[in-house]
């Protein structure tokens, strides 16, 4: 089976700390796990400063999907901005290798 891989990488807006930015994240959780195709999520931060939210869905159909739906969500206003507008790039990818523990 190939998934796909959304890859979202932003820095923070002016005055948001990491730890709000991560509880504003886990508000999306229960969205995310009912999505259909949903497969994995990680949320990490680089020492320069910038993020990477990168979930794994069964398919492109899903993350695309899921993608549109995201922005209508209530919990969707607070954490858009909690990110700086200019920073943020999104991309889909069809995962070619997978390698678990």
């Amino acid at each position: 089976m190939t998934h796909v891989a959304e890859i979202v990488t932003f820095t923070l807006a002016d005055g948001t700390m990491p730890e709000q930015f991560v509880k504003l994240s886990q508000a999306s959780e229960a969205f995310v796990r009912a999505a259909p195709g949903f497969a994995h999520r990680q949320l990490s931060q680089g020492e320069d400063g910038r993020w990477t939210d990168y979930v794994v869905w069964t398919d492109m159909k899903s993350a695309k999907d899921a993608a549109a739906a995201f922005m209508h969500q209530d919990f969707a206003p607070a954490l858009i901005a909690a990110i700086n507008p200019d920073s943020a790039q999104m991309r889909h990818e069809t995962v070619q290798w997978n390698m678990t523990a």
